[in-house]
């Protein structure tokens, strides 16, 4: 379903970009070609999540872009203007890079698309989650944090040399992404996302904001790391459908995948900063 949308091209677009695999031309809706015979729950369950991302397209003030303007935001200069204090924090934790849980020990569910040890995660927020040892480490991170509105989930997101995510949709276009590059190796073109037809690539104290419903991609084509700040937040809508997605997203804590992330990420935190701290 295409909700009469129009493509936008981030200032940052690669003009030589790799051929998109042949399912990036549906946007949003990849569900669709997991199985080119869905039973009919499935097809159900597909049915009414485009009628939930219908409406709450019809009801966000900013549209339903797949890339929005940083300006649209007023929390993302005041973090871009700090970024140093942040990456600072990061070259700290960074030396236990290869300690960090990968994001499938965290969550499973990220399993189709990750199943080797090179995109790492250090959480600092998620729904759900105690993540108080890791955020006592990062005090200016936490202090910037705090200015994002309906904040869900943050965690450093480290992609190793070579790393490719291969193309997947997020679940819920109440939510959206914000990137802010901490680390990115040269050459910077090798080192991009494709959301929808668009690519980008990152720069190091700038943020980008997507739709993660949207089909994307990405590729990490050099020697070096890449670093993001991985954040989520609450999608800006017309009251009272802003209250309401925050409720949900708040009940979301209770769903059995979210607590068993919870649990995993609790473990591992409590383990690894035990053996330094004896």
């Amino acid at each position: 379903m295409n909700i009469g949308r129009e493509k936008e091209t981030p200032m940052n677009t690669v003009a030589e970009a790799p051929t998109m695999p042949s399912t990036a031309g549906d946007l949003r809706h990849r569900r669709h070609t997991l199985n080119a015979n869905p039973a009919f729950l499935d097809r159900c369950g597909i049915a009414l999540q485009s009628g939930l991302e219908w409406a709450v397209a019809r009801v966000s003030p900013l549209g339903d872009p797949h890339i929005y303007e940083s300006r649209q935001f007023p929390w993302v200069p005041e973090i871009e203007r700090e970024w140093m204090a942040i990456r600072e924090e990061l070259e700290t934790v960074m030396r236990f890079r290869d300690q960090m849980p990968s994001f499938q020990d965290i969550l499973k569910e990220v399993g189709p698309i990750q199943s080797d040890n090179n995109w790492k995660t250090f959480f600092l927020a998620g729904i759900g989650m105690d993540c108080g040892e890791n955020r006592r480490r990062c005090p200016e991170t936490v202090r910037l944090l705090g200015k994002i509105p309906g904040l869900t989930t943050a965690f450093f997101s480290i992609l190793s040399p070579g790393k490719h995510i291969p193309a997947h949709r997020g679940a819920w276009n109440g939510i959206l992404r914000f990137h802010l590059g901490l680390m990115v190796p040269e050459p910077r073109e090798r080192v991009r996302i494709r959301i929808g037809n668009d690519f980008y690539s990152w720069r190091e104290g700038e943020g980008l904001i997507f739709d993660d419903t949207f089909n994307h991609e990405v590729w990490n084509d050099t020697s070096g790391y890449r670093v993001v700040l991985f954040v989520d937040f609450a999608r800006p809508l017309y009251q009272p459908f802003h209250w309401l997605n925050l409720r949900l997203l708040r009940f979301g804590a209770l769903a059995p995948f979210l607590r068993e992330a919870g649990e995993k990420q609790k473990r591992w935190q409590d383990a690894f900063w035990k053996k330094r701290t004896g």
